[in-house]
């Protein structure tokens, strides 16, 4: 007699499984912000960057949260730096700090997506800051 495995049974979860993916992908993603939030705080300083509270709907904290950025990050097989450009845009508006993107697609090098506006004043206060 072979043995069926009911839905009860924890070996049954395949990775077609929804709720195995969604914690896969929040894992990934919080794995993610781990390892940028590491790379950051090797120039700011350790005690200058941290991960932002997730359990909030964003729009109080950033993914991290370190100087003079606000920064979004986005893992996955396909990610959307625009709608996450959007998204760090307005929650950091009015708080002095650059919005940012670190996005990073699978199977690919990270890259950051800024707004040009923002690159340019960012590039125009390294260059005050290397000149004195």
């Amino acid at each position: 007699m072979t043995s069926t495995r009911c839905p009860s049974d924890p070996n049954a979860l395949s990775l077609h499984d929804p709720a195995k993916r969604g914690r896969s992908s929040r894992r990934k993603g919080h794995d993610f912000e781990r390892t940028v939030a590491a790379q950051l705080s090797c120039v700011f300083g350790a005690d200058k960057v941290r991960r932002g509270l997730q359990y909030r709907d964003g729009a109080e904290a950033a993914d991290i949260v370190c100087p003079c950025f606000w920064v979004e990050c986005k893992r996955g097989h396909r990610t959307h730096p625009r709608a996450a450009l959007r998204q760090a845009s307005a929650d950091a508006s009015g708080k002095g700090v650059w919005p940012l993107v670190v996005a990073k697609d699978d199977q690919e090098d990270p890259y950051v997506v800024m707004l040009f506006d923002d690159f340019v004043d960012l590039v125009t206060e390294w260059n005050e800051l290397k000149r004195q």
